[in-house]
């Protein structure tokens, strides 16, 4: 039987701004239930346009499969980490692996949809590239931000 997942409120140093954190283990079948987790911390503290909650769902969906695939590589009592602050401009949402990290430069750029169709690997950053407005990484490689802006 799945859990239930949800995000906890943490206190922001802004006003203005809501601060979520979810933690859970390396299993592939929980991406699904934590991408609504995030989604459903993001209508604070009005709904999603429907683009915003596509564009939101996929990053976020992309960025927790890759850390827990290639960051933690599958195992399960490895953590990762879902961080999320939203505003009424923006949405960002951090995402935190526990392994040894990577270097973003070292993967394969994809100029287009043809390239993607046919990439071995960094399909999931192309579309993370493609549908955020700022994409960052930490000097290991195991931490993500993915900034949207809301329209």
């Amino acid at each position: 039987m799945s859990q239930q997942l949800a995000a906890a409120r943490v206190p922001s140093p802004e006003p203005g701004r809501a601060r979520f954190r979810l933690v859970l283990p390396s299993e592939l079948g929980l991406v699904g239930e934590a991408v609504e987790a995030v989604v459903t911390c993001c209508e604070l503290p009005d709904a999603l346009a429907q683009r915003d909650r596509f564009r939101l769902r996929t990053v976020s969906a992309e960025a927790i499969a890759n850390a827990m695939c290639y960051g933690n590589c599958e195992d399960p009592e490895r953590m990762v980490t879902i961080d999320v602050e939203v505003s009424i401009a923006a949405i960002t949402v951090q995402v935190t692996d526990e392994g040894a990290g990577f270097d973003p430069a070292s993967v394969p750029e994809i100029v287009d949809e043809q390239d993607c169709h046919e990439a071995i690997a960094g399909r999931g950053l192309f579309m993370i590239r493609h549908l955020a407005e700022q994409v960052r990484f930490n000097r290991q490689g195991n931490i993500i931000w993915v900034t949207l802006t809301r329209c």
